[in-house]
């Protein structure tokens, strides 16, 4: 499964849902402050991924620090769902 595909959908459809603007294109180092979601939009990006993929890794994995780039959090779901997997 491609998680920064995953990623980026949900992020899409949660910006449609909550009438937020991303910016574009979303890439690797895009500051997740500066993507177009606001705090609300986050969270709705956080529930639309456990659903998609079944985790959520800041609750699971006990991570203390936000990611702030696009990576950073793209690296965060990837390693939950590899410790899913495993």
């Amino acid at each position: 499964m491609n998680i920064e595909q995953v990623v980026r959908d949900a992020m899409i459809a949660v910006a449609e849902i909550s009438d937020c603007k991303l910016v574009t294109p979303i890439e690797a180092q895009t500051v997740l402050l500066e993507s177009g979601l606001d705090s609300l939009g986050y969270a709705m990006l956080v529930g639309q991924l456990e659903e998609e993929l079944g985790l959520d890794p800041f609750t699971e994995m006990a991570i203390t620090i936000y990611p702030s780039t696009f990576a950073e959090f793209v690296a965060i779901y990837q390693q939950g769902y590899d410790r899913k997997l495993a």
